[in-house]
């Protein structure tokens, strides 16, 4: 291994979500970012190649050309280096929600972000990233995969409960619309990505499109069942 190069091994994948520098980056944070990319790629790679159970966190080290005590500065586990995309898209659908017009709902707030997400021109969506929809395909089939997107899932939802209940003005413990409005939005998305994932809709390559007719089947469920509530 050729440790002069372990803290920049090297451009990322061009398929990742994230690779475009971050303003105001240094040179260290910048080399730290490249070595975290690099990780990320190489452990999507390997599980795709062969398997969860076959790879080993050394075998992701070596790949990305780092030791396995850098691994282990940038994540605790493969399966969290393989999820790392979907921790900086929740991420950035949170950076987009803090940044929606203060009088919009909340709900509409949320999908409005999801929608500016999908279609940042700085960095492909998910539909377009080659690995993407078979890495989240191999979520509902390995446990140990799942537990990490469960995990990154539930922090992204955290903060967007915390960023909602800020617009509101409320505190979240007491009041329950922050977490409901985000249970609902986030469980759309969620509800997407999986069965975009899975293959099911063969004409639905386009995730924007599949991730929109989602939110309207949410609000259209809500109406006709508004009259029958209460």
């Amino acid at each position: 291994m050729n440790k002069a190069t372990e803290s920049g091994p090297g451009a990322p994948a061009p398929d990742r979500g994230d690779q475009t520098g971050q303003a105001g980056e240094d040179r260290r944070q910048r080399k730290a970012r490249q070595t975290r990319e690099a990780l990320a790629d190489a452990a999507i790679d390997l599980i795709l190649e062969h398997g969860l159970a076959a790879v080993t966190v050394e075998a992701v080290a070596e790949r990305a050309d780092v030791t396995r005590r850098t691994f282990s500065r940038h994540f605790g586990s493969k399966e969290a280096a393989a999820l790392d995309f979907t921790r900086a898209d929740g991420d950035r659908i949170n950076a987009a929600l803090r940044t929606r017009p203060a009088d919009e709902p909340p709900l509409a707030a949320y999908r409005a972000a999801v929608r500016e997400w999908l279609a940042d021109p700085r960095t492909p969506g998910l539909h377009r990233r080659s690995r993407t929809r078979a890495l989240l395909a191999l979520v509902d089939t390995e446990p140990a995969l799942f537990a990490a997107y469960e995990r990154v899932r539930v922090d992204a939802q955290d903060e967007s409960v915390r960023i909602i209940a800020d617009r509101l003005g409320t505190d979240p413990v007491r009041d329950q619309r922050p977490a409901v409005v985000v249970g609902a939005a986030a469980g759309v998305l969620t509800a997407a990505l999986r069965s975009w994932a899975r293959g099911g809709h063969e004409n639905d390559a386009d995730l924007t499109a599949h991730v929109e007719r989602a939110y309207a089947v949410l609000t259209e469920e809500a109406a006709v069942a508004a009259p029958h509530i209460g």
